[in-house]
């Protein structure tokens, strides 16, 4: 089973083929192909093979899927016997992928 070790969006995520990830949201692109160039680690089942920090030449490639926002989240700041408080929504937007190889 071939995987991989990607890195985007600050965090590192471990993929294989035909896996669906939710990242932060991606800059749009041409097409609905995205390319993943921060990869950390490759192994093919047989050997492993692991950048100092990133590995040269070896890319990742995925399906853009859809880009959406998570559910809202409230956040509620109170202070008591002053008065105050706040009531704030958030929604977190992310785009989804799915891998389809490249490793």
């Amino acid at each position: 089973m071939k995987l991989a070790v990607i890195k985007t969006g600050g965090k590192q995520y471990i993929v294989s083929a035909g896996t669906k990830l939710k990242l932060e949201k991606l800059a749009p692109t041409k097409g609905d192909e995205v390319t993943f160039e921060q990869v950390l680690l490759t192994d093919d089942g047989a050997k492993i093979t692991l950048g100092k920090p990133m590995l040269d030449g070896v890319k990742v490639t995925a399906k853009r899927v859809k880009d959406a926002r998570h559910p809202k989240i409230t956040v509620v700041k109170y202070k008591n016997k002053t008065r105050y408080r706040v009531k704030r929504g958030h929604r977190q937007p992310y785009t989804e992928v799915e891998i389809t190889g490249g490793f």
